[in-house]
């Protein structure tokens, strides 16, 4: 089974001048454009643009949710980087257990009382009443 690893960018928000370019729209293409060529020259394949929220802090207190765009990529993992990779039960042998709330079905144990009740006789307030 093919393996990848991703890169997750953010999309470019502007675009800086060139030459021959009037539009804003081209110069935004030939930014896009640029960016994916060299990420492709690096070995990576687009996969697609993503809108994401982020809960970002606004003041002290204040909380703001802003929408990103990324952009995703993909390569595949080379074959010596997957035989390093530890097997998934490999894995899951050393992760510690972890706490459950499935019991055995049964009688649930016997519960006391919080805090030993007081007897009227002992509590010289209520004694006196």
């Amino acid at each position: 089974m093919q393996q990848y690893e991703f890169k997750v960018i953010p999309a470019p928000r502007k675009a800086e001048k060139v030459r021959g370019l009037k539009s804003v729209e081209d110069r935004f293409a030939h930014a896009l454009m640029q960016l994916m060529n060299r990420l492709g020259a690096e070995g990576w394949d687009y996969v697609r643009a993503d809108v994401l929220p982020c809960d970002e802090r606004v003041g002290l207190t204040g909380k703001a949710t802003n929408f990103h765009n990324m952009l995703v990529f993909r390569r595949p993992v080379r074959a010596e980087a997957v035989a390093a990779l530890p097997e998934v039960a490999e894995v899951a042998a050393a992760m510690p257990a972890r706490l459950t709330t499935h019991t055995e079905e049964g009688r649930a144990p016997a519960v006391g009382p919080a805090r030993p009740q007081e007897k009227p006789s002992d509590n010289p307030e209520i004694a006196a009443e």
